[in-house]
């Protein structure tokens, strides 16, 4: 099976050369697909089954038009497939309209999982917000840790501040490259450093192993991010922690 992946970020070149040389399965993000097809690399007219992953925000953020105008491309005789941890009544609605009698499978009882421990923090004095995060993470079994704050410029801040500490820190948010954040991840992976600060960009989709605590350094804004973010340890049938941070 002949694969690719396209994305934004990055030069076109090798993408190009990918798409010319057919493929079985092409794993996309809609903008970067819509410039490709636009350009005459790309075409869905003999897709055969048509995946739509983190539905929900796929179709929250603004991207409607551009996956109304692909799934316009593709044959009307294809399998369809919509992904997602969860889903608000309005999205499900809206996802009607892209599926014919659908089935709708869950594989899971609630909303989180339990197989994450969930705890609060209360900091009354937003100075020592830190100064309780550092003694957190100077804890033996902090082995592995992605925090999530609510900026950019906050990621960022709080990633060197945790550094000049001493720590092994990175962050990874939208005003850093592609390739950056590609660094970023891998050293995270490669356990080169055990904590990564990141924005939601990192609530989804990152499948990283043995992350042991997600830290909500800043409250999601909505609970549907929340259990996002969490998922992001306790993945399969290990074990993590998520604490929330509150005022």
């Amino acid at each position: 099976m002949k694969s690719a992946v396209i994305f934004g970020g990055v030069g076109q070149g090798a993408q190009v050369t990918a798409l010319r040389g057919g493929l079985d399965i092409l794993v996309a993000t809609p903008g970067r697909l819509l410039d490709l097809m636009n350009q005459g690399h790309a075409h869905l007219d003999s897709v055969e089954i048509f995946v739509l992953d983190e539905a929900d925000r796929m179709l929250d953020m603004g991207f409607i038009d551009d996956i109304k105008f692909l799934i316009a491309q593709m044959p009307e005789q294809r399998q369809s497939l919509c992904f997602s941890a969860t889903f608000p009544k309005e999205i499900e609605e809206l996802v009607q309209k892209f599926l014919k009698n659908p089935i709708r499978i869950s594989v899971k009882k609630t909303e989180s999982s339990a197989n994450v421990d969930q705890d609060v923090i209360k900091v009354s004095d937003s100075g020592k917000k830190l100064e309780v995060l550092c003694d957190l993470l100077a804890k033996q079994n902090f082995n592995k840790v992605l925090i999530f704050g609510k900026t950019k410029f906050g990621v960022e801040k709080l990633s060197i501040a945790l550094t000049k500490k001493g720590f092994k820190a990175a962050s990874i948010h939208g005003d850093k490259s592609q390739s950056k954040r590609e660094r970023a991840l891998s050293y995270f992976r490669a356990d080169k450093i055990n904590i990564l600060v990141a924005t939601d960009v990192a609530a989804r989709g990152l499948d990283i192993n043995d992350i042991s605590h997600v830290i909500n350094y800043d409250i999601p804004a909505t609970y549907d991010d929340y259990v996002h973010r969490i998922g992001r340890t306790g993945r399969g049938k290990k074990k993590g922690s998520a604490i929330t941070f509150v005022q």
